[in-house]
């Protein structure tokens, strides 16, 4: 089992080094760890360095400072600038890892093993808590999502799908391409990351859910299925500010005429699926 790390990270001194000594106590480790520091303006870059002059796996590679934050697609640019960076192709296993998480040693053993099991599996991770303080906080997902900031894409998958989609809303395309192309995708329920910060802690609760509401409608989302989605958001804490904030999001994105995916037969397959979702009948959610 040979894999690869790509981990795009901003502004993380208060967290890298937890994910640093993750990776590096690993039972399984890496033959390669590239960590790319999107422009960061605290720590991260020192400590990155320190980590990598001392470890021959670990490689640190410096993003100009853009000056902003750029949600979802800046991800995605750091990651593909990470990838090109790769020494090696005989890898089985290419991992996203974000720098806020911790897990334990034997974390990437145990989800190899899942995909031994499975060998339809293209798409795995374990799943995220969120470790604030001392309160432990679990996230809601379907089954078949495996959260961004912890993606385990098997080889063959990877190079069948093309890689991922350079926009927001990449890590729901992804797992949906997957399911259209016949390969399984799977949060792995029994084994636990630990997330250091808040999912869009960065951003904040309104920014963060404005971003996620223009990724849906860049992915190509079926508006009832948006809008169901709103309504069931309104029962969740923070109540109402995230509803209106997907909304709005997507709505921009018909305003301001934003470009969708061009993969014609990935958005009727999404769309298909989400009204399949609705009448309750099978879909990628079941």
């Amino acid at each position: 089992m040979k894999y690869v790390i790509i981990s795009p990270i901003r502004d993380e001194e208060d967290f890298i080094e937890k994910t640093l000594l993750s990776v590096i106590n690993q039972t399984l480790k890496p033959i390669e760890w590239v960590i790319v520091n999107d422009g960061s303006t605290d720590r991260t870059a020192d400590i990155i360095e320190h980590y990598a002059s001392k470890i021959m796996w670990i490689r640190a590679i410096h993003r100009k400072d853009r000056g902003f934050r750029k949600p979802g697609g800046g991800v995605i640019e750091a990651f593909y600038d990470g990838y090109s960076r790769l020494s090696s192709n005989q890898w089985d296993f290419i991992v996203k890892l974000d720098g806020d998480l911790m897990f334990n040693s034997n974390y990437f053993e145990r989800c190899f093993d899942k995909f031994i099991q499975d060998n339809k599996l293209g798409i795995g991770g374990g799943t995220i808590l969120n470790l604030i303080g001392e309160s432990v906080k679990s996230e809601k997902n379907p089954i078949f999502h495996v959260r961004g900031a912890t993606k385990i894409y098997r080889k063959e998958f990877w190079h069948s799908s093309g890689g991922l989609m350079k926009a927001p809303g990449w890590d729901t395309l992804d797992e949906v391409k997957a399911n259209m192309l016949g390969w399984k995708t799977r949060s792995f329920s029994d084994i636990h990351l630990f997330q250091l910060k808040e999912t869009g802690a960065a951003d904040g609760t309104w920014k963060n859910a404005f971003k996620n509401g223009t990724g849906s409608y860049i992915a190509g989302y079926h508006p009832i299925f948006m809008i169901s989605k709103c309504i069931m958001r309104l029962f969740e804490r923070p109540y109402i500010s995230i509803s209106v904030g997907l909304l709005a999001g997507y709505l921009s994105g018909y305003i301001s005429g934003l470009g969708r995916i061009q993969d014609k037969e990935l958005f009727a397959y999404l769309r298909k699926q989400q009204l399949r979702r609705l009448l309750f009948i099978k879909s990628i959610w079941n």
